[in-house]
C-alpha cells in the first residue's frame, strides 16, 4: 500500500522555525518526484514547494522563496520541508504528496499554526 505520513507541525511564533518530515512507504520513494501543498482554513490549496527524485532540482513557490527548503533523503525514504521565518500566513495544513500509477497520492497532513 502507497502511504505517505507528515509529521513535524505545530504552533510557533513569528519568525519562528519548523521542519517537516513525510515518511513514505509502498512504492520506490527515490524514483519519484514529491511536492508540498498546504491548505488554510476556507482558502484552496495552495503549492508550496516540489524537489524531483534525485534531490537535484527543486522549486518554490513565491510565498516561501528564500524561507522554506525542501530536501529528501532517499536512503530513509522521506522528504522534508525546512520552513524558516514563519509568518502568519504560513499556518495551513500542511501535505506531501506524488504522482504514483496516475493518481495523486497524499498524506493526511501535519498542522502548521503561527501565533504570537
Amino acid at each position: 500500500e502507497v502511504q505517505l505520513v507528515e509529521s513535524g507541525g505545530g504552533l510557533v511564533q513569528p519568525g519562528g522555525s519548523l521542519r517537516l518530515s513525510c515518511a513514505a512507504s509502498g512504492f520506490t520513494f527515490g524514483d519519484y518526484d514529491m511536492t508540498w501543498v498546504r491548505q488554510a482554513p476556507g482558502k484552496g490549496a495552495e503549492w508550496v514547494s516540489a524537489i524531483d527524485s534525485s534531490g537535484t532540482h527543486t522549486f518554490y513557490a513565491d510565498s516561501v522563496k528564500g524561507r522554506f527548503t525542501i530536501s529528501r533523503d532517499n536512503a530513509k525514504n522521506t522528504l522534508y520541508l525546512q520552513m524558516n521565518s514563519l509568518k502568519f500566513e504560513d499556518t495551513a495544513m500542511y501535505h506531501c504528496g506524488t504522482k504514483y500509477a496516475g493518481a495523486t497520492i497524499t498524506g493526511q497532513g501535519t498542522q502548521v499554526s503561527v501565533s504570537s
